[in-house]
């Protein structure tokens, strides 16, 4: 008889900063599947305002060449999901004690795209933080069913994302507004991507969270 084993092993995890003014808040992202830092750092840096930001591009655990032969990463597969999830969390944890190690205590804000959307979802559930931004990525069903609190949320969709549809984005709101947490909402004229109006709506909410 097979048995299936898991062990728990130290593993590196790479992120980027990109510093900010000396008081700077941090934007903290996580980028979508085969992506990496770089990427989600590119489209941080749109945001209007970013540069008043200390910004932090989180890359994921695991990484693979995609058919182009960058090196991209994943978040996590169904493989193992509860462990995956607690090593992420823990990874994120590691991420942020480190950068207030630094001595910053500037306001936190998360941001996540597809993929990474889970992870600022279930970050933000665990972690005190000022903000959340999430973008062509579903609610968590493990966040949605045990969440009571959040900060305040911008949630994107693009209208023609053929990998968030409009129905689990309505059920997602839904289920956030059921438990009393009422999030901003920015659907625009794309796809899965980062598009303007959404990056616009982005910075006019960081602007808020600074300055509350």
């Amino acid at each position: 008889m097979t048995e299936t084993r898991t062990l728990r092993t130290d593993t590196t995890g790479r992120y980027l900063v990109e510093r900010g003014p000396a008081d700077a808040p941090f934007l903290v992202g996580f980028h979508g599947y085969g992506q990496n830092a770089e990427v989600l750092l590119e489209a941080l840096r749109r945001i209007p305002g970013a540069e008043g930001w200390t910004l932090v591009s989180v890359q994921a655990l695991h990484p693979f060449y995609n058919r182009s032969q960058s090196v991209v990463a994943s978040w996590m597969t169904s493989q193992d999901r509860e462990a995956a999830i607690a090593d992420n969390l823990a990874y994120v944890t590691r991420v942020i004690a480190a950068l207030r190690a630094e001595g910053r205590s500037g306001k936190l804000v998360l941001a996540g795209f597809s993929q990474g959307a889970a992870m600022a979802w279930r970050t933000a559930a665990a972690l005190p933080c000022d903000g959340l931004l999430t973008l062509g990525g579903d609610l968590p069903k493990d966040v949605a069913e045990a969440v009571t609190a959040l900060p305040p949320i911008l949630m994107g969709r693009g209208e023609g994302d053929p990998l968030y549809s409009a129905e689990q984005f309505a059920k997602d709101l839904a289920t956030l507004e059921q438990r009393g947490l009422h999030p901003e909402v920015c659907r625009f004229e794309g796809g899965h991507e980062w598009g303007d109006a959404f990056i616009e709506a982005a910075g006019r909410f960081l602007e808020r969270i600074r300055l509350g």
